[in-house]
């Protein structure tokens, strides 16, 4: 069988790549540009075209087509054949396998993670795709079951085909999903180009925890306000079931105090979410002496308070790469870093991502970028993501406008962000590089000298 991927560079994209690809199909792709993923699937064996639409560049003979979210649909590759997004053809999978699938505004990635690395600790052989890649997997973004692969399956006691997968909220993507078990781990106001306010957003919550079967659990974040709200019994509009089949975490818990003093990654909202991993396992019926270990060991994921030493000039600093961009992500991470930093200078360039999301959110950036507890802010220009902005909204935010009301250094582009770091850093510092654009290349420019 022969699939071809649109948008293959993209992180969920490339997952469901390397599935069908374990899985034996023959797989191509195109992207616009090419990146250390496109470089990782060309290693791997996939043909990968990089440059513009062509529609030659689908194979003869193609069965499937599969296409990122972010393809336009104008996109002449994906007229070619009758086409299926992302989300649709992971989707098919869900209906097939016991899924786990993670939702919310923050922490979709981590959470997913630590599932995944719990349940193959555990013997239960899942499938894992998420939207990050972890050094467990060798630094990979998915995990192909044993028993899709055609191997013999490891003891362990798992009797179903497992997945464990990230539900976006974006687009609705989730809406696709029909797992087991779902996972709330927070609901903020996020993607209003699409959602409009945060009624619609909860709405959509809604509608997708109504696809849950009669036997399906819902794992949920009782501290989030908006979680509780969505679930009181006047709001939900799941199967009767399953309202007796909630299964409540929060950081009170007293096992919050000890995955505090075992997890490797920092703050809070990392304890949150190993508390909500600790609790599709007890559902799950795998013991707690397992589940702590194994999130104990549990060693972080790519650009999530990713840590590197590098050597700035003369000077060395330690970079922090991570991938938040949402107002309460960039709050989280900073205070994790201040409380495992107490006493360096901590630097923070941060690059906004959409003119729509500084835009809806523009107060929130403006009062967690004021009260950072940070010795320099620095932002660049927002990123623009191509086919999603609105040109009315262009004209009212700016990265400009965001520093002078934040106080912060507006430094335009990413190769002048590594100059001005590079002549004014002095050692010791801790430089957070935050972000879901370009933004990145400016810790791989730091890394490489």
């Amino acid at each position: 069988m022969k699939i071809h991927f649109i948008g293959i560079g993209g992180i969920g994209v490339s997952a469901l790549a390397k599935y069908y690809l374990k899985k034996d199909w023959e797989v191509s792709g195109c992207d616009l540009a090419s990146s250390e993923i496109t470089d990782q699937l060309k290693s791997m064996g996939i043909a990968v075209r990089i440059g513009k639409p062509d529609i030659s560049c689908v194979p003869e003979n193609t069965d499937r087509v599969v296409y990122s979210p972010a393809v336009p649909e104008g996109n002449i590759e994906r007229k070619k054949k009758k086409a299926q997004s992302y989300p649709e053809a992971l989707g098919e999978l869900t209906r097939t396998h016991y899924t786990v699938a993670v939702s919310g505004t923050h922490g979709k990635s981590t959470t997913t993670s630590m599932i995944g690395l719990l349940l193959v600790k555990a013997g239960y052989d899942p499938t894992i795709i998420v939207g990050t890649k972890l050094k467990e997997l060798g630094d990979s973004n998915c995990r192909v079951a044993a028993s899709e692969r055609g191997e013999p399956r490891p003891a362990g006691r798992g009797k179903s085909k497992y997945l464990v997968i990230e539900a976006d909220e974006h687009l609705a993507s989730f809406l696709n999903y029909w797992p087991t078990i779902i996972v709330l781990t927070t609901v903020e106001a996020d993607h209003l180009d699409y959602w409009k306010n945060l009624q619609n957003l909860l709405k959509g919550f809604q509608k997708y925890i109504s696809h849950l079967p009669q036997n399906g659990v819902l794992v949920a974040n009782k501290d989030d306000k908006n979680i509780r709200k969505l679930l009181s019994s006047k709001n939900n509009h799941f199967p009767t079931a399953v309202g007796n089949r909630i299964y409540w975490f929060s950081l009170k818990q007293k096992e919050g105090g000890k995955l505090r003093k075992t997890l490797k990654i920092p703050g809070e909202h990392n304890v949150a979410n190993a508390l909500a991993a600790l609790t599709v396992a007890r559902v799950l019926k795998i013991p707690d002496r397992v589940s702590l270990k194994a999130l104990s060991e549990y060693k972080g994921s790519w650009r999530r308070f990713e840590i590197f030493n590098v050597k700035c000039q003369k000077s060395k600093v330690k970079i922090v790469s991570d991938y938040g961009h949402h107002p309460t992500e960039i709050r989280v991470t900073v205070k994790a870093a201040r409380e495992k930093w107490p006493k360096k200078k901590i630097w923070l360039v941060f690059q906004p991502h959409q003119y729509a999301r500084t835009y809806y959110l523009w107060n929130d950036f403006v009062k967690v970028l004021s009260q950072l507890p940070v010795e320099k802010l620095i932002i660049t220009d927002v990123y623009d993501v191509a086919g999603r902005e609105n040109k009315a909204l262009k004209a009212k935010v700016s990265s400009e406008k965001l520093a002078r009301a934040t106080g912060a250094l507006h430094i335009p582009t990413v190769k002048q962000a590594e100059q001005y770091l590079k002549q004014n850093l002095r050692g010791g510092e801790i430089v957070m590089i935050m972000g879901a654009g370009d933004i990145y290349g400016l810790t791989l420019r730091l890394r490489s000298g």
